[in-house]
């Protein structure tokens, strides 16, 4: 069974989805399409109630707090994307970006042993469901332009911004 919580950030509201010990999705206001593929899931889950997700949503919630005030750079907690096994690896990797830096889909691709699949990887990352824990705002075209982004590039510039007001924090 999934649960699902708003979380208010400085960049809108954000849902939480998460299973039992595991962070499924971090969905934008917009996100309707990914929001299918987690009909089955509440409309919304009290973190307060005692549901086999509240520790998941709770410890999310407070990395998130940490993040946006600058004071966590890297997230730690268990996460169950549901993907192909090309897109996890395309996510996954998206972990390795370090703080406050910029990748691009062909320095990506290169990583994850695929360098021709730059467009591939492009899609996958249109399709990261844990958007800012696994972030891809941190990946750039090629000419270092900001390219599309679930959140819209306004807040994936503001991603990018905070990040760099932090990295030595």
């Amino acid at each position: 069974m999934l649960f699902i919580v708003d979380y208010p950030s400085p960049v809108g509201t954000l849902e939480l989805v998460a299973e039992p010990g595991a962070l499924v999705a971090v969905l934008w206001p917009d996100e309707d399409a990914a929001r299918v593929r987690f009909a089955t899931a509440p409309a919304a889950a009290d973190p307060s109630d005692q549901n086999p997700a509240t520790e998941i949503l709770t410890a999310t919630a407070s990395q998130l707090d940490e993040y946006f005030a600058g004071t966590r750079h890297a997230f730690d907690l268990s996460l169950a994307p549901v993907g192909t096994e090309f897109q996890r690896a395309v996510w996954w990797s998206l972990a390795e970006i370090p703080y406050g830096t910029t990748s691009t889909y062909g320095e990506q691709a290169r990583q994850i042993g695929r360098p021709r699949a730059v467009r591939a990887v492009g899609a996958a990352n249109g399709r990261n469901p844990l958007s800012i824990v696994l972030p891809c705002h941190r990946i750039v075209g090629a000419n270092g332009k900001l390219t599309g982004f679930a959140g819209g590039l306004d807040t994936k510039r503001w991603l990018l911004d905070h990040e760099a007001r932090h990295v030595d924090d």
